[in-house]
C-alpha cells in the first residue's frame, strides 16, 4: 500500500501539469471604448465576463471579481472577436502539418484577433486539430469544418482539368464554362455522401455549383440541402458567377460562399433582388483576385505564384456586386479563401473591402455578419450578455480607419486570454 503512494502522486502530478482544457476565466475589462458589433459605441465602459460568457457590457467602471482578472484597456477599443467564415487551413502534407505547423498557425489566428474560423474543405486532420483545440492540447480559434459533396460528374469531352490553383482556371468563367450537360450523380450516392459527412463529424456540407446547360447540379444541390437538414448539417455553396448564384438561391442552401464576381449585377437589378430576397448570408473573399505583394514587391496569387492578370476584372466586379447586394439587404460576412498568414490576409481583405465599404461597414462584416455566415449569430459576433466572451482589444479606432483592425493587442476567446502582445492586466 505504501509503495503505491509515489505512483499515485506522480499520476496526480502528471494530470495537473499535462495539457488540458483551459477553464474559462472570470474577467473585468475596464476603461475601454466598446464597439458592441451592433452599431453601438460606449466611449468609456466596462465588460464583465463570468464562466466564459458575457455578463454585462456597460458604461462606466465595474467592480473587480474576486479571484478573477481585471484588464485595464487604457482607452483601447474592445470589440467582438474576428471571424473568418471561409478558409482552407491544411497546407502541404496533412500529417506533417498537423504535428509541426498547425499549432503556430492557430496561434497566428489568435494573435490577429480571430476567435472563430470556418474551414471550407480540408483533409480529416483538420477534425483532429479541432478536437485538440477543444481538449486544450492546442491553443487556437474555435474551428468549424465542412465536408465536401459533389453535384455532378465531369463534363464529357472536357478533358483533364488544368493543374494548379483552380481559381486560375475557373470553369465558372468563360471560355471554360460548361457548354453541355454534366453527368448526374445517383441519388443514392448523394445520400450516402451526406451520411458519411455527418458520421465523420463535420459541421456543414460544402458544395461547388457550376450550372451546366440542362445539367443535374441544382436538383442534386436541392437533395443535399434536404438530406443535410435531416442530419442538422447546413449546406454552404460555392457560387462565383451571377448565373451560379441565382441557381444556388433556387436550391436554398444555408450560406452562399464567395461574392459573385463573374457577371455584372449593375445590369441586372432583378437578379440583385432575387438574391437578396432569398435571405441567405454571403461571404466576401474579395482578396482572392487582388495581388498579394511579397516583401520584395512581387504581385502574387494566393498559391504563391505570379498573379494572373487575366483574372483582374473580378477585383473590380466583385466589390461592385458586393455593394449592390449589401444595399439590397444581403447579410455580407468576412471570409478570405486564401492561404497567407492571418494578419496578411486581413490586410489584403481590408484593401478589397475598403473599395466599396466604410470602416463602420467593415466592423459589421468581420463580426456580426461573419457570425451569420457561420450560422452562429446566437453565440458570437456581438458583445451581448449571454453570448460567448470572444473579445479583442484594438489599439486604435476601427470606425475611423479599418486598418486599425490590424492592431490587435489582446485576444480573449470564450473568457480565456489567448493572445497578448503586451501586458494590459494587473
Amino acid at each position: 500500500m505504501t509503495r503505491a503512494l509515489p505512483g499515485m502522486f506522480l499520476a496526480l502530478l502528471a494530470a495537473l501539469i499535462s495539457p488540458g482544457k483551459v477553464a474559462a476565466q472570470d474577467l473585468v475589462i475596464t476603461n475601454a471604448r466598446i464597439l458592441d458589433g451592433k452599431g453601438g459605441v460606449v466611449e468609456r465602459g466596462s465588460i464583465v465576463v463570468r464562466g466564459g460568457k458575457l455578463a454585462t457590457v456597460s458604461s462606466g467602471p465595474a467592480a473587480a471579481i474576486a479571484g478573477g482578472r481585471t484588464i485595464d484597456a487604457q482607452g483601447k477599443t474592445a470589440m467582438p472577436g474576428f471571424i473568418d467564415a471561409h478558409r482552407h487551413l491544411v497546407q502541404g502534407d496533412p500529417a506533417q502539418w498537423l504535428e509541426q505547423r498547425a499549432p503556430a498557425q492557430m496561434q497566428a489566428f489568435l494573435d490577429a484577433g480571430f476567435t472563430t474560423v470556418l474551414s471550407a474543405i480540408d483533409p480529416p486532420q483538420l477534425l483532429e486539430l479541432r478536437q485538440r483545440i477543444q481538449q486544450g492540447k492546442v491553443k487556437g480559434p474555435r474551428l468549424f469544418a465542412a465536408g465536401f459533396a459533389q453535384l455532378s460528374g465531369p463534363t464529357p469531352g472536357g478533358g483533364a482539368p488544368p493543374q494548379g490553383d483552380p481559381a486560375r482556371f475557373d470553369t465558372s468563367r468563360p471560355p471554360r464554362r460548361p457548354t453541355q450537360p454534366a453527368p448526374a450523380i445517383l441519388a443514392d450516392t448523394t445520400v450516402k455522401t451526406v451520411e458519411a459527412i455527418a458520421k465523420a463529424g463535420y459541421d456543414y456540407i460544402k458544395t461547388v455549383l457550376i450550372v451546366s446547360p440542362g445539367g443535374p447540379e441544382i436538383s442534386t444541390l436541392k437533395l443535399i440541402v434536404q438530406e443535410g437538414k435531416k442530419r442538422n448539417l447546413p449546406t454552404i455553396t460555392h457560387a462565383v458567377s451571377v448565373i451560379d448564384t441565382l441557381g444556388a438561391v433556387d436550391a436554398g442552401p444555408a450560406v452562399l460562399v464567395h461574392t459573385p464576381h463573374i457577371g455584372r449585377l449593375e445590369e441586372d437589378p432583378a437578379a440583385v433582388q432575387k438574391i437578396a430576397k432569398a435571405g441567405i448570408p454571403m461571404t466576401s473573399t474579395l482578396s482572392v483576385f487582388i495581388p498579394h505583394f511579397s516583401p520584395d514587391n512581387k504581385p502574387l496569387f494566393r498559391d504563391g505564384l505570379s498573379f494572373p492578370w487575366d483574372t483582374i476584372s473580378s477585383a473590380g466586379q466583385g466589390p461592385v456586386n458586393a455593394r449592390l447586394l449589401w444595399e439590397a439587404g444581403v447579410s455580407y460576412g468576412y471570409g478570405t479563401d486564401t492561404s497567407w498568414p492571418p494578419i496578411e490576409t486581413l490586410s489584403d481583405e481590408l484593401r478589397a473591402l475598403s473599395v466599396v465599404f466604410s470602416p463602420k461597414d467593415i466592423v459589421t462584416i468581420i463580426t456580426k455578419n461573419a457570425a451569420a455566415s457561420v450560422l452562429r449569430s446566437g453565440e458570437i459576433g456581438t458583445l451581448e450578455p449571454g453570448k460567448l466572451a470572444d473579445i479583442v482589444l484594438v489599439d486604435g479606432d476601427p470606425l475611423a480607419n479599418a486598418a486599425n483592425l490590424l492592431k490587435v493587442v489582446t485576444t480573449i476567446k470564450g473568457g480565456v486570454v489567448v493572445a497578448e502582445r503586451r501586458s494590459t492586466g494587473r
